[in-house]
């Protein structure tokens, strides 16, 4: 697996911001039905841009490379990596919006149904790799994701391996891929239903994500980290498999922010040095924290708040 030298703490993120329109309801309507809402609130979002946000919060020196619209949307966006320390590569494209989201929250048990309309990023290409090829060469860890075009995504992979960067890849949302994206990968990190849309394997257990796990690693990952919500996240590699129970920080608010914050999390410990297992840890622990909270990338904690939840006395992990 590539294990760069250069441990500065840099994770350069690729992928999309869009503003959060989150409405709060007992249930989903059906079509051509109206509900009242319980809730409703605007806020940063997009897969890229929330990791960027748990990265940052986290400790690490982030870089986030996307577009966006010249817009309302836009400055909310600007404003966001401004307070959050992190520097934005963000290409500002006329005449197209900043993307937004959909997102329902059921009151109950804080699940949620995402749309997603990706806007100005949904126009990103291998160009805007391209153009940030020097920060991708300074840093420890490239994240990128599939919101935007799988092109740009590919292509980030690739500029990262030629420079020696760890690479980590978040298959989301789940679509088919070719085979030769696999290599360019250290760690993948899909959800359940995104490693089963890319192995084919139905996960309900630990041993399922596995079987899916086995999958990717002859298509030629490094390292698969399938993560399975409230069971954790399991680590597969040729060497090792581990499972990293999730932590339990309190009442389930929102979930729509765990998966990002997970990565985001894990990249950032990464790329001060943490390893695998560490690192998976820390995602954990950061996961957990931010779905006691609303919203997705105002969800994710400070490294502090993260620190004390791993410093609690728990059974921290399980091998086999």
């Amino acid at each position: 697996m590539n294990t760069s030298s250069r441990r500065n703490g840099r994770v350069v993120i690729l992928g999309i911001y869009v503003t959060d329109l989150t409405f709060r309801a007992a249930r989903m309507p059906v079509i051509g039905e109206t509900i009242a809402g319980t809730a409703f609130a605007m806020g940063p979002g997009g897969k890229g841009s929330n990791q960027a946000v748990a990265a940052a919060r986290a400790g690490a020196e982030v870089v986030f490379c996307t577009r966006i619209g010249n817009d309302a949307f836009g400055e909310i966006a600007r404003a966001t990596w401004a307070r959050e320390g992190i520097t934005a590569r963000a290409s500002v494209i006329d005449g197209v919006p900043t993307g937004a989201a959909h997102i329902f929250v059921d009151d109950t048990t804080g699940m949620n149904a995402i749309i997603v309309a990706s806007g100005a990023a949904g126009t990103m290409n291998a160009a805007d790799v391209d153009a940030i090829e020097a920060d991708i060469a300074a840093a420890s860890v490239f994240v990128t994701q599939l919101e935007q075009p799988l092109a740009a995504a590919r292509r980030g992979l690739d500029v990262a391996r030629r420079h020696g960067v760890i690479t980590v890849f978040n298959p989301a949302p789940a679509m088919s891929l070719d085979d030769d994206i696999f290599p360019l990968c250290d760690y993948i990190t899909p959800n359940e239903t995104e490693a089963t849309a890319l192995t084919g394997v139905p996960i309900a257990n630990a041993d399922d994500a596995r079987r899916a796990a086995d999958v990717l690693l002859a298509k030629g990952v490094g390292a698969a980290i399938v993560t399975l919500g409230e069971a954790g996240a399991l680590l597969h590699s040729a060497t090792r498999s581990v499972l990293v129970p999730a932590y339990h920080c309190g009442r389930v608010v929102e979930t729509a922010g765990a998966g990002d914050g997970f990565t985001g999390g894990f990249a950032a410990a990464l790329a001060r040095g943490d390893d695998a297992i560490a690192a998976m840890r820390f995602g954990c622990a950061l996961a957990g924290i931010s779905v006691t909270r609303p919203g997705t990338a105002p969800s994710m904690p400070k490294l502090d708040e993260v620190e004390r939840v791993l410093n609690q006395p728990a059974d921290l992990s399980r091998s086999s």
